[in-house]
């Protein structure tokens, strides 16, 4: 039977959620036996190690298999879907939806369709709230892209820190192929992820800002 929590969340789980274990454990016998009041601290740690394991919870998730779908890389609220001009790396226009992830999501993220990936940059950054545009910009981030996508594409995935996350995992290498779906990294605390499709892939999005995805799960468009 697979352990719903996050393998990049393994080190975290087990000095913050042991020190709220033994915590809970140790204040729970010192309130029995000497001073009740301190019961308020023992659920208080026990509220804490529920957090740590409510935060690093892996569930599983229903990919759909139908050709040119791309899914949601992460679990959130959609924060933007707009044409822009991609500078960096596609170096073309662009359907760009963003995702913003509070602490109660999910922070594992998913490859949005099956591609190799071609690129994985570190940018060094800011800490802006991840629900404001600044975020997208200027915040510390990790962009990914993936080649050989639907009809020879390349699209961009980026991983952006929020103002609580210090912490980017991205688990792939250049050259990996992933799969639509694929468990791929993780954010600490919230944060956002931004997708970039090209316009001439002919990608037409199905989501709008407010709607509420679920990372491999939610599909946000499909390729013409």
């Amino acid at each position: 039977m697979r352990i719903p929590l996050t393998k990049y969340g393994t080190g975290q789980v087990l000095l913050y959620g042991g020190i709220a274990l033994a915590a809970t454990v140790l204040t729970a016998v010192v309130a029995a036996y000497l001073a009740p009041v301190l019961f308020i601290a023992s659920a208080l740690f026990a509220a804490a190690l529920g957090f740590v394991l409510y935060f690093f919870r892996d569930p599983s998730r229903r990919v759909p298999d139908a050709p040119g779908l791309v899914v949601s890389p992460a679990d959130g609220r959609v924060v933007e879907v707009s044409e822009v001009q991609e500078t960096d790396f596609l170096r073309e226009r662009c359907r760009k939806i963003a995702i913003f992830m509070s602490p109660t999501d999910v922070h594992v993220n998913r490859a949005p369709c099956q591609g190799k990936v071609e690129v994985i940059v570190h940018r060094p950054g800011a800490f802006h709230n991840a629900a404001s545009d600044a975020a997208s910009g200027e915040n510390e981030a990790v962009t990914m892209v993936l080649a050989d996508v639907h009809g020879g594409h390349r699209i961009l995935v980026r991983q952006v820190a929020g103002f609580m996350a210090r912490r980017i995992v991205c688990d792939v290498r250049e050259g990996s192929l992933l799969a639509r779906g694929e468990r791929y990294g993780m954010i600490k605390l919230g944060s956002r992820v931004d997708l970039f499709v090209p316009v001439e892939s002919g990608f037409e999005p199905y989501v709008q800002p407010g709607h509420t995805v679920r990372g491999g799960e939610t599909v946000l468009g499909r390729f013409a």
